[in-house]
């Protein structure tokens, strides 16, 4: 008896528990979008500022990063690198945004960005879930937990049972 309830309080907890993994995961998406919007900021003025000198982005970087100045040579790697960036971030977006609310989970654990991801985590706020995306991620946590607990604690009741029937 004790057993059990010991099961069934551990099966609510992983519950409580995965029912946070789609709360996470929307939190994720809004800093990403967040990353998103701040690269495109950045991108924007070095854009402005290579179109003022009549240079492409492109040519603005390539010249940079030809360059006899460390400096200048690492920003030009930067901006790059951040052009770069910006590409694999929205690309993250866009699939998010094509995803069904399910599915959203397969994307985010295959593409997350490690960066954002512990930012997020860093932050997080546990929230009740109230999609339906939360409550079959709650409803699978309590039965891996349940089924789980189960296996473990039948071969006690399967050694209680021998017990008591042999006495």
């Amino acid at each position: 008896m004790v057993l059990r309830r010991i099961v069934f309080f551990l099966a609510l907890l992983l519950g409580v528990v995965a029912s946070q993994v789609p709360e996470f995961a929307q939190q994720y998406r809004q800093r990403l979008g967040g990353a998103v919007d701040e690269l495109a900021r950045v991108i924007g003025e070095f854009d402005a500022d290579a179109a003022r000198m009549n240079l492409s982005r492109q040519a603005g970087i390539d010249r940079l990063i030809g360059n006899a100045d460390t400096f200048a040579r690492q920003r030009g790697e930067q901006v790059k690198s951040d052009v770069e960036r910006v590409g694999r971030l929205e690309k993250q977006l866009s699939s998010y945004a094509e995803a069904g609310p399910f599915w959203r989970l397969g994307v985010f654990a295959r593409n997350y960005e490690p960066d954002i991801a512990r930012r997020a985590a860093e932050n997080f706020e546990p929230a009740v879930p109230v999609t339906s995306e939360g409550l079959f991620a709650t409803v699978a946590g309590f039965l891996a937990g349940w089924l789980g607990g189960r296996a473990l604690i039948a071969p006690i009741q399967r050694r209680r049972r021998l017990k008591t029937a042999s006495a």
